[in-house]
């Protein structure tokens, strides 16, 4: 046991050691990822609105744009109450995508619509499995106003008044909720959407035809990633080939994502720029399709123009637009002074970072524009100042005016997407000491002395210390009575009447050794042989569950054996059929 626990004694130790020593470097953050909750209105008044269903292929076809690995979806379906929901689900595979998509085809409709309770379960899903190194945001599709039930007695007021504290909440903690407003009888309440897209730092649409939505999705998709969508060509089909030429402008081009988008079947094939044929779907393409879109979706491809042919029905109109996802962060260096008064010039150069390294292809900066945007707070005047792009970084200056406070940032652009940096801010009041970048430094410059002396740095690293002598100990007394860390989903299906239960997320972290689904299932008296299955810690914070006689454990629609312990994983979901009443116990487990 000690030869386990004192390397990692060591390595708290060495964690600490830069506090003690002075502030450390910061490592450069890996590409985005996206946790998204797609809230869905599932009332009846959509099937006119929407009665080709067009919205479920749009949002299908969003998930289809989502990284092949690393990105989390849910999906909250609401009416007057959520009529179904679906935990966020990390993606690691096609068919974990599939899941999704099929989870919305399977979606029905109901009367009445109280936009609270689908916007209150959206961030409650969020605030149960987001992850703090992800992009959050809510993709929301509605079609009216609030159509309550009167018999449940529900008022107007409490709609509203539930619906400000969940927007509150999404705004404390970075929700950003997109909203979609289709208006095709023309009584849509815009305001209502705008508002929650404006006070939570999202966007609106408003459209009036259903088939304007996968352009929507395709725009929200984009702008959350500081992306573009790229018009690259509308056809009118003939029946035969047509080509068209897709440009991968660089290559930090992580994913190339090409939209086909038609309302009848289409034929697509591929070449690449050293003219070689390259087989839809393979190793590195990857092909989704649906009765309005196909899209291909280009892993880390190659710089220069791809020939794209694509064959469809006469007269059928095809619309294609491009959206690259960039490995790409803009950060700004340093400054050499830490004070800055009215006269002062401040030179300001920044840089761009591929996967935590600074780039040097002169290229990449001259096919992009930078500007410097330097905001004076005092006044709110917004400057953009022109910068220099000529060689392998951006250069600009700045002078202080007035003795105000001010913010700035740069903003780099190209026709595919655009990046912004860090805000800067500088007191010129009294000479205050600027605030670095967070994003970090080039290296090239020295960073900004920090107003915290190092004794703050040793008491943190003696904290570290202290918490790395708890640990030990902690882990000795610990040996036989393991923890566990995330959740587990629970829902509960009615065999009689076909009705499930609401999803509840059930954190896990308070129990020790072992727990049994009784456990889970608070201990409820009819479900008592639910306690036959028992789970237990695993390696790298999995579960093991075995189960006795009696007990039907189901895993991906398969019969699994128990005798010897099923291990479950972030994401892996499991059925559970009870033998002495027609219920099963629906389990999904979450870190």
């Amino acid at each position: 046991m000690l030869r386990r626990i004192l390397p990692l004694l060591l390595m708290l130790c060495i964690t600490a050691a830069p506090f003690a020593a002075g502030r450390a470097s910061a490592a450069s953050p890996a590409p985005s990822h996206i946790d998204a909750v797609l809230l869905i209105d599932v009332s009846n008044s959509m099937n006119k609105s929407d009665k080709n269903k067009i919205a479920n292929e749009a949002m299908k076809m969003f998930i289809d744009m989502l990284s092949a690995q690393g990105d989390k979806v849910g999906i909250v379906a609401y009416t007057d109450k959520v009529q179904r929901e679906k935990a966020l689900l990390q993606i690691g595979s096609a068919g974990d995508k599939q899941d999704l998509k099929d989870f919305i085809d399977g979606l029905d409709r109901g009367a009445y619509t109280d936009i609270a309770v689908g916007m209150e379960e959206a961030v409650k899903v969020l605030e149960n499995g987001s992850d703090k190194t992800h992009e959050p945001m809510i993709v929301m599709l509605a079609d009216g106003n609030n159509d309550l039930n009167e018999a449940s007695g529900r008022t107007q007021s409490q709609s509203d008044q539930e619906l400000d504290t969940a927007v509150n909440t999404a705004k404390q903690k970075g929700y950003p909720v997109y909203t979609i407003g289709l208006n095709a009888d023309g009584k849509l309440n815009k305001e209502i959407l705008a508002g929650l897209s404006d006070k939570t730092g999202g966007k609106t649409f408003v459209t009036d035809s259903a088939d304007d939505l996968p352009q929507i999705l395709s725009e929200i998709f984009a702008a959350h990633l500081k992306l573009k969508v790229v018009p690259v060509q509308s056809i009118t089909a003939n029946g035969s080939y047509q080509d068209v030429t897709v440009n991968v402008p660089n290559s930090s081009v992580l994913e190339a994502n090409i939209s086909i988008m038609s309302a009848k079947p289409v034929t697509a094939k591929l070449t690449d720029p050293s003219g070689k044929e390259v087989t839809i779907p393979s190793s590195n393409v990857l092909l989704s399709k649906s009765s309005t879109y196909s899209l291909i979706k280009l892993l880390s491809p190659a710089q220069g123009n791809w020939k794209l042919q694509v064959k469809g029905v006469p007269k059928d109109k095809i619309d294609i637009n491009l959206v690259f996802n960039y490995d790409l962060e803009l950060k700004l260096d340093a400054l050499p002074s830490k004070t800055y008064k009215k006269g002062d010039t401040i030179d300001i150069s920044s840089h761009l970072f591929s996967n935590g390294t600074q780039v040097t292809l002169s290229n990449l900066y001259q096919d992009m524009k930078a500007v410097l945007l330097a905001t004076d707070i005092d006044t709110g005047k917004v400057q953009e100042l022109p910068m220099d792009n000529s060689g392998a970084e951006f250069k600009g200056s700045f002078k202080i005016e007035e003795s105000h406070n001010y913010e700035l940032k740069v903003r780099a652009e190209e026709s595919s997407f655009y990046r912004e940096s860090d805000v800067l801010k500088i007191n010129a009041k009294t000479g205050a000491v600027a605030t670095s970048p967070a994003s970090g430094t080039s290296g090239t410059e020295p960073a900004l002395e920090q107003p915290a002396s190092n004794t703050l740095y040793y008491i943190i690293g003696g904290i570290v210390l202290v918490l790395a002598a708890g640990v030990v100990l902690w882990l000795l007394r610990q040996k036989s009575n393991r923890g566990f860390v995330g959740q587990m989903v629970v829902e509960v299906l009615d065999g009689n009447t076909g009705e499930k239960t609401y999803p509840q997320y059930k954190k896990l972290s308070a129990f020790r050794g072992k727990f049994t689904l009784h456990q889970l299932l608070q201990l409820a008296p009819e479900l008592k042989e639910s306690e036959k299955l028992v789970f237990t810690p695993g390696n790298g914070d999995r579960l093991l569950l075995r189960s006795g006689e009696g007990l039907s454990v189901e895993k991906s629609g398969r019969t699994a054996d128990t005798s010897r312990g099923l291990e479950l994983k972030n994401g892996d979901r499991i059925s559970v059929a009870l033998a002495t009443v027609d219920k099963t116990i629906l389990l999904e487990y979450l870190i």
